[in-house]
């Protein structure tokens, strides 16, 4: 009868420790199969837009008779389309894109303005009723902005308290006014709640130490908070910019129609006329509509990708 005793293990052989579920996430997501994935997936989202752009530059005759990939066999191209959106209307285009950044820098600047210090006293200053407050203006983001426009036109036209009406033919500030407001609050919901999860990552140890050093809330929010804030309100300030950019609806409803202060979308969804009979110009109006906010994400774009990466402080 043999006895066999265990071997010990040897000396300088190191177990690799397992895997965790990000890292075994990220392998396969950086895998062979999930790299050919992302590059089919990146060709069938593009293809329709360099179409678009294909078509753009192609005479209406072709462009209404047969398909923009028939450019590869009979390559005809032409400006026309883009001087008809330029210079086709009896307002210039210029009008509408100044209009376009008029409404769009403050429906920006604003609710950036007032989510920033509605975050910092939702994370770090304690009050009565803050959480049943905050998840109130959180449940905000379920309502259709549909449902609100009405109510708001009215509010605007016939305000409350004999207060200066802000719509109609003696509108303050031209009538830019109500569309400001508009979009500031319907970004606010969003903006309060995305900049506060970013602000309660903020190590408290931080705010401590500043407290300790003798800093109020003012200095604490201008010195520490808006600094470690920059990417994320650069992110959300991207996404709120080309939300505002490519509106029509609120422009159609709270601007009234009228040209001195409608965006440059009002005049896209005019450049089919009346019974669609120019179709053919849209794709060149979508390109001149792109360039601006094309221009802002590039510039941002380090800013946007921090924002979507920060959450992690070094001690």
């Amino acid at each position: 009868m043999t006895t066999t005793t265990p071997t010990a293990p040897q000396a300088g052989l190191k177990t690799a420790p397992p895997k965790s579920a990000s890292s075994a996430a990220r392998d396969s997501l950086s895998g062979r199969w999930a790299s050919a994935a992302a590059i089919v997936i990146a060709i069938v989202w593009t293809l329709p837009t360099f179409g678009l752009l294909v078509s753009s530059f192609r005479p209406e005759g072709e462009v209404k008779t047969n398909g923009w990939w028939n450019a590869v066999t009979d390559p005809q191209f032409t400006l026309d389309s883009y001087r008809q959106v330029i210079s086709g209307a009896d307002i210039d285009l210029a009008t509408y894109l100044i209009n376009s950044v008029v409404i769009t820098i403050p429906a920006v600047l604003i609710p950036i303005s007032l989510a920033v210090m509605a975050a910092y006293a939702f994370a770090w200053i304690p009050f009565k009723g803050r959480d049943t407050l905050f998840v109130a203006v959180f449940a905000l983001q379920i309502v259709p902005i549909q449902v609100t426009m009405i109510p708001l036109l009215r509010l605007y036209v016939d305000p409350p308290f004999n207060l200066m009406p802000l719509a109609g033919n003696d509108a303050p500030g031209g009538g830019f006014y109500t569309v400001w407001l508009s979009h500031t609050i319907f970004a606010l919901p969003l903006a309060i709640f995305l900049l506060h999860n970013f602000m309660r990552e903020i190590p408290g140890e931080l705010i401590e130490s500043a407290r300790v050093d003798g800093a109020g809330h003012v200095q604490i929010f201008s010195k520490i908070m808006l600094p470690l804030m920059t990417p994320a309100i650069a992110a959300f300030g991207i996404f709120q910019f080309l939300w505002v950019w490519n509106d029509l609806l609120v422009a159609l409803v709270f601007a009234g129609g009228n040209p001195s202060v409608s965006p440059l979308t009002v005049r896209l969804a005019a450049l089919a006329g009346q019974r669609g009979e120019d179709w053919h110009l849209l794709s060149a109006g979508a390109f001149v509509s792109l360039v601006v906010p094309l221009i802002v994400f590039l510039s941002l774009q380090r800013y946007f990708v921090r924002g979507l990466l920060a959450g992690s402080v070094k001690g």
